[in-house]
């Protein structure tokens, strides 16, 4: 028994010996740590000499990620496709979501839904209403990357909405001062952040690359579907067509926006106590009604019992 033991023992060290030594001094780890000195470019550039360097996420997962969303892609219809392209290009394609990759999210966000339920139901032996639920659950889940979608666009335009009455601001003052309207703009891109000052700088990109002013405002326009920046764009343009001095015109828009956003404050609250309604009736009336008539429900019921 005493040599079983002893045996045991060493082989449990050596195996620990083994895994420790082959851990820190193997040939991955040697290659890993002359990889982590090289450049960005001197490690692109290796991994296209030795495929096998790159990690593997990169050789095994991704191309099989992009030949499944590419797939799903080309199956969808097109009217879909356009569709939801414009709806990503309104949310300012986040983490440089295009059409393959949402059509593939949706897929995947099925298949992963579903196939839980199913463990879930199976396992805890689920009735005929569980099921249904389940099944429910399942077709939801495939619409549930369009809800995060829809979200991602109406949080950015009213971003864009609350940050549009400032920029003007902003625009008016540095024109007045004497810079031009380019100027003014590459200024105040230089000064902000946000989704509207992304898509100023997007608009001076193009301006510069060579395309005309009143194109590169359309094109901000249909990025952003927002109905005051699509009103500023249009004075924009009609003053250059017209030849109206274009501080005028952002003096004007200034003064219209700031009003624009003032009843868009007294609208929201008007809608306050409207809102307040179903949590004082669901939430703090009954408590209050407890509070009150409490003490007055248990001497009753000691008075009559």
């Amino acid at each position: 028994m005493e040599y079983a033991v002893a045996l045991l023992l060493f082989l449990s060290i050596g195996l620990i010996v083994w895994v420790v030594l082959s851990t820190f001094f193997s040939e991955e780890r040697s290659v890993s740590k002359r990889l982590a000195g090289l450049t960005a470019y001197e490690t692109v550039e290796a991994g296209v000499a030795h495929p096998q360097l790159r990690p593997f996420a990169d050789r095994v997962l991704s191309p099989g990620w992009s030949r499944v969303r590419d797939g799903v892609a080309a199956a969808a219809p097109k009217g879909v496709s356009d569709r939801i392209r414009t709806q990503l290009t309104l949310a300012g394609n986040p983490g440089g979501m295009d059409v393959g990759r949402f059509l593939g999210l949706k897929a995947l966000s099925a298949v992963f839904v579903t196939g839980l339920v199913l463990a879930l139901a199976v396992l805890s032996r689920a009735s005929a209403f569980a099921w249904l639920v389940g099944i429910v659950v399942c077709v939801a889940s495939y619409w549930l990357p369009d809800a995060w979608l829809s979200a991602a666009v109406s949080r950015r335009q009213r971003q864009i909405r609350v940050e549009l009455p400032d920029m003007l601001d902003m625009l008016t003052i540095s024109v007045e001062a004497g810079l031009g309207f380019d100027q003014a703009i590459a200024k105040i891109v230089r000064m902000s952040h946000g989704p509207l000052a992304h898509e100023f700088a997007r608009m001076l990109q193009e301006i510069q690359a060579g395309s005309s002013r009143g194109d590169a405002l359309k094109r901000l326009t249909a990025r952003t579907d927002v109905s005051e920046l699509n009103t500023f764009a249009t004075a924009v343009v009609q003053a250059e067509q017209l030849g109206i001095p274009i501080a005028n015109v952002l003096r004007v828009q200034s003064k219209e926006m700031r009003l624009t956003r003032r009843q868009r404050a007294e609208e929201q609250a008007q809608k306050t106590p409207v809102k307040i309604v179903f949590p004082l009736v669901l939430c703090i009336l009954p408590a209050t009604l407890i509070v009150i008539l409490g003490p007055a429900v248990v001497s009753i019921a000691k008075a009559l019992f």
